[in-house]
């Protein structure tokens, strides 16, 4: 009789941001190693347009669960990312609870993986006899930071923005304390004290597995990989990234209008799932692409003057963000740009021939898809870990060209037309375009059948599989 397969729960966060990484991991596991996963679901409301997409489209093998939706009407309108994510896990734990009893019950379930921020699931884990691992969506060098941030807690008194010296993350680039994500800026608020919690929880795990590979982020991978007393192995298995693009939105019009450009002669610009501009840099941005004169598609979203991911928790926009744009911009463009709003197929633009650049927020799934299709990027970091990426991929990887932020925190037309034009036709871009290209090979040799990654992912099913045996 044939063996059932071994079963996994995994625990997200919100945000599509790490939904799709764990979904490319969740495929990965049913489809070569035999595997069932279901996915347990904190909720604080209804999903998103693009979380359901996301989860009908995922295939036989792997279902999902919802969790009931905790109740947030006491909680302030401007609490942070990070603390409204951790909270919902924290507040989650006894339906979670009931959740893996159930499957406990009927199915060999061997292991819970959480998200980065859902280390509070791990009581759950112990309770039922499951190993607790860490999926961690975002960089090496994120996750360096995080399995150093208790130690450097202790050390540092003041704010990281105001040491004199740069931070030493462990295998990384130094990086100054102002470029470190955004939760650690601000020492006495709630979101840091919630990532040092995790933080200081992340050495109960049994495994860590980092969206990320050795040839992009060679040191913090060694680093993470040296052996210490309590510290958990770290398996590198990226680049994971989604090339399906349906969304239940037609992205027909992208990619027709693609097919008419020269080769290589498009600057994409999207800044991810949740980011969004102030009318002001909005408007400077239309303007210094049109002075540019360098074809784009660009994904153009309602702008918002208050925070920089107002659309974090969802992608649905109120407003027609066209009526943002600078007057007549429009028609000017018309011969050389297509705007379209709120969302496009990313990963069919990227692998696009047409597609010579991408002006990106740095989130990590779009750095990762950049990497996987070769593009050469210019960095426009908005929220999260996204500067530290900016950091890594232009002093670093030099991968990158980076915009110029002005005395009032504004990237002007002037700058952006320059950068724009360095990338696509400048001595510079060519540059980062053929560094960009050996990384594209090299992603693609790590996940062949005996490459690194996937030797990694393999490594971690048999460990698995051993435990459901025993």
């Amino acid at each position: 009789m044939e063996q059932p397969p071994s079963h996994i729960a995994i625990v997200p966060t919100p945000g599509m941001g790490h939904l799709i990484p764990l979904g490319e991991f969740a495929k990965r596991l049913i489809h070569h190693h035999h595997f069932s996963v279901t996915f347990l679901v904190p909720t604080d409301g209804p999903l998103s347009a693009a979380q359901e997409a996301f989860f009908e489209s995922l295939p036989d093998g792997i279902s999902h669960i919802l969790l009931p939706p905790v109740n947030f009407d006491d909680l302030s309108e401007d609490v942070k990312i990070e603390t409204r994510i951790s909270l919902t896990m924290a507040q989650s734990i006894p339906s979670l609870r009931e959740a893996v009893r159930s499957l406990v019950g009927s199915i060999g379930l061997v292991a819970l993986v959480v998200d980065l921020f859902g280390t509070d699931a791990f009581e759950v884990a112990r309770e039922f006899n499951l190993s607790p691992y860490i999926f961690f969506p975002s960089t090496a060098m994120a996750l360096s930071l995080f399995l150093h941030l208790p130690k450097l807690d202790q050390a540092v008194s003041c704010e990281y923005r105001d040491l004199p010296d740069p931070v030493q993350i462990p295998g990384c680039v130094p990086i100054h304390g102002k470029y470190l994500l955004d939760p650690v800026q601000d020492r006495s608020n709630d979101a840091y004290r919630w990532v040092l919690h995790h933080t200081k929880r992340y050495r109960l795990a049994e495994g860590i597995m980092v969206n990320s590979f050795k040839e992009l982020e060679g040191g913090a991978i060694k680093a993470l990989q040296e052996q210490e007393p309590g510290k958990p192995p770290v398996y590198p298995i990226g680049p994971l990234i989604n090339m399906d693009s349906s969304s239940g939105v037609d992205g027909s019009e992208c990619l027709r209008w693609l097919d008419d450009q020269p080769r290589g002669s498009v600057l994409f610009i999207s800044f991810g799932s949740g980011g969004t501009l102030s009318y002001d840099q909005l408007n400077e941005l239309a303007l210094g692409l049109e002075m540019s004169e360098q074809r784009f598609l660009w994904v153009v979203r309602t702008p918002n003057d208050k925070v920089a991911n107002a659309s974090y928790f969802s992608v649905n926009s109120q407003n027609d963000p066209f009526a943002f744009l600078p007057k007549g911009f429009l028609d000017r463009t018309k011969g050389y740009g297509l705007v379209v709003p709120s969302w496009a197929p990313q990963a069919q633009i990227l692998s696009h021939g047409s597609t010579g650049g991408f002006l990106t927020h740095c989130g990590w799934n779009s750095t990762l898809e950049s990497v996987v299709h070769g593009i050469p990027l210019i960095t426009w970091p908005l929220y999260a870990e996204q500067k530290m990426n900016a950091v890594m991929l232009t002093e670093d990887l030099r991968v990158a060209l980076k915009v110029k932020v002005s005395e009032n925190s504004i990237v002007g037309r002037i700058e952006i037309a320059k950068v724009v034009k360095d990338l696509m036709e400048g001595k510079e871009g060519k540059q980062v375009r053929c560094r960009m290209r050996d990384l594209k090979d090299a992603a693609a040799k790590v996940l062949s059948k005996d490459g690194d990654s996937t030797k990694s992912l393999a490594e971690l099913a048999e460990k698995w599989k051993n435990r459901m045996s025993n």
